[in-house]
C-alpha cells in the first residue's frame, strides 16, 4: 500500500487517573489499563489499530509516564517502537492538538480513544476506506441509534435526534492538514455532547438551535452549518457496526462490553 493512502493513528489515553469510576471499580491505575477479557482497553485498541494495513503509525497520547511501568505490555511496545508516546495535557482539547504536533503535517490522521474497547481491524478499515472515498478535510465516524439498540437494546448512549434519523458517536475521526484546525472544534462539541440543544448553539447558532428543537435539523445541515463557519470540509461516515458506537465511559458501559466480548470469545475462541 502507498504511504499516501495510509494514516497516522493517534490515541488519546489520559483520564483522571484512578479517581476514575471504572478505573476504581476494576483497582487498574487509570481507565486505559482497565482489564475487559483478560487484556487491558488500551491494548484491545492498539491491537485494532495495528491490525489494519491501513494504518502506517500509532501514537499514544497518555497515560501519566508515571503510568506506563503500570502496564507492562503497553511499556514493552513503547521500548520496542510498536507505539510511539507522548504525555497528555491537562485537558483532551490540548492533549489532541499536542499530539498532533508531533505528527508530519502533511500526514492523514485517524483520531480516536484508549476508552474504544471494541473497536476492531474491520471497523478502523471500513471508516478508513469511506473516509477516502469522500475526499473531504474531515470525517466524523457515527452510528443510527437504532443500529445499536437493535443489537445491544440495554446500550445507554447520548443520542442526537434530527430530521433524518437519531444518532450517536463513535469517538472516530479523520483529518488531512486543513482538517487539523477542528480539534478544539470537536473538543468543544464533546464537552456538550451530553446536552445536544446547547452543543447545536455553541457550535452552529441560534438558526440551528431553531430547527434542531422544531424537528427540520438534518445531519448533512449541521455539518454543512460546521463548514461553513470553518472553512473545512466535513463528511459523515455512517457506520453499519453497533460495537462502534460503545465506549467505555462509565461501569455498566464495562459491563457491556466485557459481555460482548465473552460472546465472542466463546462463539470463535483463539486458535
Amino acid at each position: 500500500m502507498r504511504d499516501n493512502d495510509q494514516f497516522a493513528a493517534l490515541v488519546l489515553a489520559a483520564d483522571r487517573g484512578d479517581q476514575d469510576p471504572v478505573a476504581r471499580y476494576t483497582g487498574a491505575a487509570c481507565k486505559a489499563y482497565a482489564p475487559v477479557c483478560g487484556k487491558p482497553m488500551v491494548i484491545r485498541v492498539l491491537d485494532a489499530l495495528s491490525g489494519c494495513n491501513k494504518i502506517k503509525s500509532i501514537l499514544l497520547c497518555g497515560p501519566p509516564e508515571s503510568l506506563l511501568s503500570a502496564c507492562g505490555e503497553l511499556k514493552q511496545r513503547i521500548e520496542n517502537k510498536q507505539v510511539d508516546w507522548v504525555k497528555n495535557l491537562d485537558s483532551p482539547a490540548r492533549s489532541a492538538v499536542h499530539g498532533l504536533s508531533q505528527i508530519d503535517m502533511h500526514q492523514r490522521i485517524l483520531l480516536t480513544t484508549a476508552d474504544h474497547a471494541l473497536l476492531t481491524p474491520e471497523i478502523v478499515e471500513y471508516f478508513l476506506q469511506a473516509s477516502r472515498n469522500l475526499e473531504c478535510d474531515a470525517t466524523v465516524g457515527i452510528i443510527r441509534y437504532e443500529t445499536l439498540q437493535d443489537r445491544y437494546g440495554n446500550a445507554r448512549r447520548t443520542v442526537i435526534r434530527l430530521r433524518d434519523g437519531n444518532f450517536c458517536g463513535c469517538n472516530l475521526f479523520t483529518f488531512n492538514s486543513r482538517g487539523r484546525t477542528l480539534v478544539d472544534f470537536w473538543q468543544q462539541a464533546e464537552a456538550l455532547r451530553k446536552r445536544p440543544w446547547k452543543l447545536i448553539n455553541r457550535v452552529l447558532g441560534w438558526r440551528a438551535v431553531w430547527s434542531y428543537l422544531t424537528g427540520r435539523l438534518t445531519l448533512d445541515q449541521a455539518l454543512q452549518e460546521v463548514s461553513e463557519k470553518t472553512g473545512v470540509q466535513v463528511r459523515p461516515v455512517i457506520l453499519p457496526f453497533p460495537e462502534a458506537g460503545i465506549d467505555v465511559d462509565k461501569v455498566e458501559d464495562l459491563q457491556l462490553v466485557k459481555s460482548v466480548l465473552a460472546k465472542a470469545i466463546s462463539t470463535h475462541p483463539p486458535v
